[in-house]
């Protein structure tokens, strides 16, 4: 396990790359992360066209401090070669990940990872791009611990539950609906993804919830993936962006206890103590590990 950079993910907004139009609204919206696409959001006559506008957006929009991200078609298509190129020798400077979809195996990310070295070293890129991984076939679940340990690229693991479902033949009515099945339909695939992700010091992220007008819906998928140690979800339209930030952000309050709470550790910690109580609550070390990681994310969103 490496040090990694550590991007907000909250929100992954995604924009179909052939729109101008979305282009624009994304890189002015208050989504964290954004993810250019030129799959699924892209018709097959229009793919390759839609390079030349995602590179012009990343180069010419103000994006803020959003994390960009390109999304490609998978290592099976016509496509993935020349997204990979493209984008990278028209943009590289200003794309901070590239997310691969449809892996199938280690192999499949080592290939983009092999392909993004060469790149940097014949444009003399002086950053590295990251990489993010969609985890949406039954095949890339299976072998998920190998994925995620395979480059020192990675940075994230996503669960597509859409594809997934496909992939297992799943029987739901809309992309991240549960349907009848009792408890989570996605728990297990949620905890393997988010385990292993976990274990590689990498960043799990919930995909797609599809309808889009059903708020309490996408913030009861976004609360499970949250329990679940995930960071973020996936947003496929503005209205979702609250939701998920509100989701995902520590609360002013938890912030704040936990401040308090980290203080009074150190304080009993410098007098020699192994523990303090605070309002009634001891802090020992194995408590510090949960106020950190509020503290952490504090920090990571500027709060």
């Amino acid at each position: 396990m490496t040090n990694r950079i550590k991007r907000a993910r909250r929100v992954q907004l995604s924009i179909p790359g052939s729109s101008e139009k979305m282009l624009q609204k994304g890189a002015a919206s208050a989504a964290d992360h954004i993810f250019c696409d030129l799959e699924d959001a892209v018709a097959p006559a229009a793919k390759v066209e839609a390079r030349s506008k995602v590179a012009w957006a990343l180069n010419n929009l103000d994006w803020g401090r959003k994390t960009r991200c390109v999304r490609i078609n998978d290592v099976t298509t016509e496509f993935c070669h020349g997204d990979i190129i493209e984008v990278v020798e028209r943009a590289g400077t200003n794309i901070d990940t590239i997310m691969l979809t449809k892996p199938y195996s280690a192999a499949d990310v080592i290939f983009l990872d092999r392909m993004l070295g060469q790149l940097e070293k014949k444009l003399k890129l002086d950053k590295r791009i990251g990489i993010e991984v969609l985890i949406e076939e039954v095949q890339a679940l299976q072998n998920v611990e190998e994925i995620s340990r395979c480059s020192d690229r990675l940075e994230c693991l996503i669960f597509g539950m859409g594809d997934y479902s496909g992939s297992q033949g799943i029987a739901i009515e809309s992309i991240g609906a549960t349907g009848g099945y009792p408890g989570d339909l996605f728990h297990y695939a949620r905890f393997r993804i988010a385990m292993a992700a976990r274990a590689a010091g990498l960043d799990a992220v919930d995909g797609p919830f599809g309808d889009f007008k059903d708020e309490e819906g996408y913030r009861r998928e976004a609360g499970y993936a949250k329990t679940l140690g995930m960071v973020g979800k996936w947003a496929i339209h503005p209205n979702q962006i609250a939701p998920g930030l509100d989701v995902f952000s520590p609360k002013a309050d938890e912030v704040e206890r936990a401040r308090k709470m980290e203080r009074a550790y150190r304080e009993a910690e410098a007098q020699g103590f192994g523990a303090a109580q605070v309002d009634g609550v001891m802090i020992d070390v194995a408590v510090l590990r949960f106020v950190r990681n509020t503290l952490d994310l504090a920090d990571l969103y500027g709060m």
